[in-house]
């Protein structure tokens, strides 16, 4: 069993400004760490929160200057990052102008304490809504689904990797956790609207339902967007009987816990609900 750890979500208030961002995560990420954390995650769009078609443009591949600056923050830190999302190129797609893609991925990738990089993932779901005028997306015109869920083993325990909009799919979390997960990533960018109505609600009830641990950094305020996004916050850590035990406050910062796997057995050996399950029926 692996030893409780201190865990870190970031919470950052990302822009079109792309060194802006790198140098208020590269800040935050270096205070968690001074702190004890083992492990550190940031939040959705952690590299540019800007205009959708200039997303595009500046897409990058998983060996371009973004991953780049995360696995030498991994290494010369020695914890476990989580980017938890990037603009990434998507090489095979293109629109009518030259060799500009259409869309790219919103992709995570976690690198290990010596920069290696662990695992990635390419967001499942995508924010097409019209929930009112003043909040209506189409990530789909700019971004492509990923296609796998994944999970990852790591020295600080097994990670289950989704993006922000996943968080609306129970069955994607019951995936993960069938396949082992024990900590749940949600790095997200939740608008004002919709955070306030159901994120830590939804938060609790993925951990409940799952009985993991939940990491969720998130972005936080107005972004350059052109006026569409105003981000939620609330950057929180969940247990596996679903309380928050870390919240960061408003603006850019941190929400610390200590996680301890053993904590998920306990649960789980208290309300079993796994072996309780009567979906799918037999036959």
């Amino acid at each position: 069993m692996t030893q409780p750890f201190l865990a870190a979500a970031v919470q950052l208030n990302a822009t079109s400004d792309h060194d802006r961002n790198w140098r208020q995560a590269e800040e935050l990420i270096a205070r968690a760490a001074s702190y004890g954390a083992r492990f550190v995650a940031t939040p959705e769009a952690s590299n540019f929160l800007g205009p959708h078609d200039e997303k595009v443009r500046r897409a990058e591949t998983l060996d371009g200057p973004v991953c780049s600056q995360y696995a030498e923050l991994a290494a010369r830190l020695g914890i476990l990052l989580l980017l938890g999302s990037f603009n990434e190129r998507l090489e095979d797609e293109h629109g009518g102008e030259g060799d500009t893609p259409r869309r790219c991925y919103n992709t995570s990738v976690l690198f290990a304490p010596d920069g290696t990089r662990l695992a990635t993932y390419r967001k499942l779901h995508l924010f097409d809504v019209d929930v009112s005028r003043q909040l209506r997306f189409s990530e789909s015109a700019t971004t492509a689904a990923g296609a796998e869920p994944v999970v990852v083993e790591t020295p600080l325990g097994t990670l289950g990797l989704t993006i922000c909009y996943d968080l609306r799919f129970p069955e994607l979390y019951r995936e993960l956790t069938d396949r082992g997960a024990e900590i749940l990533m949600v790095p997200s960018a939740f608008t004002e609207t919709t955070g306030r109505a159901h994120w830590t609600a939804l938060l609790r009830a993925r951990a409940i339902e799952c009985q993991c641990w939940l990491i969720a950094p998130g972005q936080h305020g107005d972004h350059d967007d052109d006026g569409l996004r105003h981000s939620y916050g609330h950057s929180s850590i969940v247990d596996p009987w679903g309380q928050v035990v870390a919240c960061a406050a408003d603006g850019p910062g941190l929400a610390l816990a200590e996680v301890d796997l053993g904590r998920i057995s306990e649960v789980r050996r208290r309300m079993p609900v796994a072996s309780h399950r009567r979906l799918p029926l037999p036959g």
